[in-house]
């Protein structure tokens, strides 16, 4: 229904499309995945919660958020942070998927091993991210502007990738406990 809604007048249609591809996609693929490899509630709920985060910002554009343009004013900030916000969680809720798939399909058993295995792949999906973000610049110029959301800040790529590394480790110390007894339950 979210992303129904979102497609409605969205701020940018090129926007709205390139946000919203992921959402999309990954409900696809969800579709075809979860009788396989039925997620946790857990896993099942930040994915949820992802996905409406994403299409919120498709329809308005991350920089024109309402929420995000209400914390700027209240705080007296200089930019919508939503986008960071957004960031944070491309590794807060992937980091609990990456756990999930690795745990469930037993590649790799260590626990330390596979720590370091979802921050480096948290980390990599978001550097891939950031350049699929460049490839949309070059592509579509200033068509582009609002996808890129970067607002004037020139180190905007460095602290999306930072707040993705920080999310994918706030999320693995503050979930793992209760992901494991999601996981045992499952078994």
């Amino acid at each position: 229904m979210a992303l129904l809604w979102s497609a409605i007048e969205p701020h940018d249609r090129l926007t709205w499309i390139l946000e919203c591809f992921w959402v999309m996609g990954a409900l696809i693929g969800w579709f075809g995945w979860w009788r396989k490899l039925p997620c946790t509630p857990l896993l099942f709920c930040l994915l949820a919660a992802h996905a409406l985060f994403l299409v919120i910002g498709g329809k308005y554009t991350y920089e024109f958020v309402p929420l995000g343009e209400w914390v700027q004013e209240l705080l007296g900030r200089e930019r919508n942070d939503y986008d960071r916000v957004g960031h944070f969680l491309q590794g807060f809720v992937p980091a609990i998927l990456a756990r999930e798939i690795l745990i469930r399909e037993q590649v790799i058993a260590k626990r330390g091993w596979r720590v370091i295995t979802i921050l480096a792949y948290c980390l990599a999906f978001s550097a891939a991210f950031e350049l699929l973000e460049f490839l949309a610049a070059l592509c579509f110029g200033e068509d582009a502007t609002h996808y890129l959301a970067m607002q004037g800040d020139v180190w905007d790529t460095q602290w999306d990738m930072a707040l993705c590394l920080l999310g994918a480790i706030t999320s693995l110390a503050l979930l793992c406990k209760a992901h494991d007894r999601e996981l045992a339950r499952a078994k």
